[in-house]
């Protein structure tokens, strides 16, 4: 059960699902930091670990990522792409194999409205070499619990992060026993894209809104 995150709303503290409060506008990028007492409680620092993880099949495209960037099924990329013959590594792309490969996602791709220009667009934007440990751009996300009494009575995000390709592991930090799950949203805007959607408190009667 998904409650309202406004500061009046009210729950009993036998729901065992409370869905907490999203505040847009910090960039830190940090997910980690000191707590901070306040006259309402203590602000406990929201931990994100991992959620870039890509499906086994995909060798470490964020297809999931460059899919809802494209405004497709994550299938519908993979089927195109099943048509696509790399480069060797280490060696450069042969121009008339470029020119193959682009029709061939082109083919598939522009019935679903994708256009060359977005195709090189996302395809550029989520470009990255994991062999020099590089990874496709992304921003950490950042977050706070609101401690009173020795329970978390609000979860704050204060950047959503991006380019979360899988759900990352939350907790707090200090508090590692507290369960907090993390709800990741997708779609064309890149700043948006593999962000952060929602926290949700997942231990029954532990919590209550601010």
């Amino acid at each position: 059960m998904k409650l309202s995150s406004t500061p009046a709303a009210a729950l009993a503290a036998s729901v065992p699902f409370l869905l907490l409060s999203f505040l847009p506008g910090s960039a830190s990028g940090q997910t980690q930091q000191r707590s901070t007492s306040l006259q309402d409680g203590t602000r406990v620092p929201v931990v994100f670990t991992g959620g870039y993880a890509t499906d086994p099949q995909d060798r470490g495209r964020p297809v999931v990522l460059i899919a809802a960037a494209l405004g497709v099924p994550g299938e519908v990329f993979r089927s195109a792409f099943r048509n696509v013959r790399p480069a060797p590594a280490g060696q450069e792309p042969d121009p008339a194999q470029v020119r193959r490969n682009k029709d061939a996602l082109m083919s598939a791709l522009s019935p679903y409205g994708v256009t060359n220009e977005r195709l090189d667009t996302v395809s550029n934007y989520y470009r990255y070499n994991g062999r020099r440990g590089e990874m496709w751009r992304h921003r950490d996300a950042a977050a706070y619990a609101t401690v009173r009494d020795g329970k978390v009575i609000g979860l704050t995000v204060t950047d959503p992060g991006s380019g979360y390709s899988s759900t990352p592991t939350v907790t707090l930090q200090g508090r590692e026993q507290t369960g907090i799950r993390a709800t990741v949203m997708y779609g064309t805007d890149f700043e948006k894209n593999g962000s952060i959607k929602e926290l949700t408190l997942a231990t029954a009667g532990s919590a209550r809104p601010r």
